[in-house]
């Protein structure tokens, strides 16, 4: 028998943890020792499968990675967060064992039933010993946890599909809806009234989202964007404080 575990309870790592203690033995682990749970005494002799990464991303994310893996001795490690792209193979060059990207969709609040509604995407590099196997145990666990799962390519890819097709995506469009905002106020127009033009063409060909023009906060859309060094995208958080500025304080999207 063996067991998984979990470093970082916060939004993500908690509602996984909660997911794989249904189903397999798991232990938790956080550096607020607060946040840890009632680790089952009978699996602490259980060796390791898989090291679930869900701490967030900072300058110290590969040597507080490189710390957790001597702590623990995993089969595999699997990163749950959202990271720098490289990260995953910069990750891999340090160490012979799997490492697999699998990161996380949904919104937080309701993690536990978002991961359940998406796909898992995952990728780990072919070349590495063992990752045909480790990739399908990955598949097998998120299978019996009720979780779906598509393997991509490569690593890089994920990564930069997570801020590319995700989070900044998302950041264009709430730019899109406040620039909308801000031209509607200058003609003295009713956003709502206006945007009631594109309603039918959105149902019809799903391709005119409406979005409700607040400020861009939390921390997703604008932390994420300084995962990736594009001028281009870093429009959204010019347009985000041009927002701000302009239109003074509003609801936090």
């Amino acid at each position: 028998m063996k067991k998984d575990i979990v470093a970082g309870l916060g939004e993500i790592g908690l509602p996984i943890y909660k997911i794989i203690s249904r189903n397999f033995p798991v232990h938790g682990y956080d550096i607020d020792k607060n946040l840890i749970p009632n680790n089952p005494k009978k699996f602490e002799c259980y060796p390791i499968r898989f090291l679930h990464i869900c701490i967030p991303y900072s300058k110290f994310f590969l040597p507080n990675v490189l710390k957790l893996n001597k702590i623990f001795l995993p089969e595999s490690i699997v990163i749950h967060s959202t990271i720098k792209p490289k990260t995953t193979q910069n990750l891999q060059k340090k160490l012979s064992i799997p490492i697999i990207y699998s990161p996380t969709r949904g919104v937080h609040k309701r993690m536990a039933s978002d991961l359940k509604r998406y796909t898992k995407f995952f990728a780990l590099d072919n070349k590495i010993k063992n990752s045909t196997l480790i990739s399908k145990n990955y598949v097998n666990l998120m299978k019996k946890c009720g979780i779906k799962t598509k393997r991509l390519s490569n690593p890089i890819t994920l990564e930069l599909s997570k801020i590319i097709c995700d989070t900044s995506y998302y950041g264009w469009l709430i730019n899109y809806a406040q620039m909308s905002k801000m031209i509607a106020e200058k003609y003295r127009a009713d956003y709502d009234e206006m945007w009631s033009f594109s309603d039918e063409i959105h149902k019809f060909l799903g391709n005119r989202p409406k979005l409700y023009p607040g400020f861009i906060g939390g921390h997703c859309v604008i932390p994420n964007l300084n995962l990736i060094q594009s001028d281009r995208l870093n429009l959204i958080k010019k347009m985000n404080k041009n927002y701000k500025r302009k239109v003074g304080n509003t609801k936090k999207t």
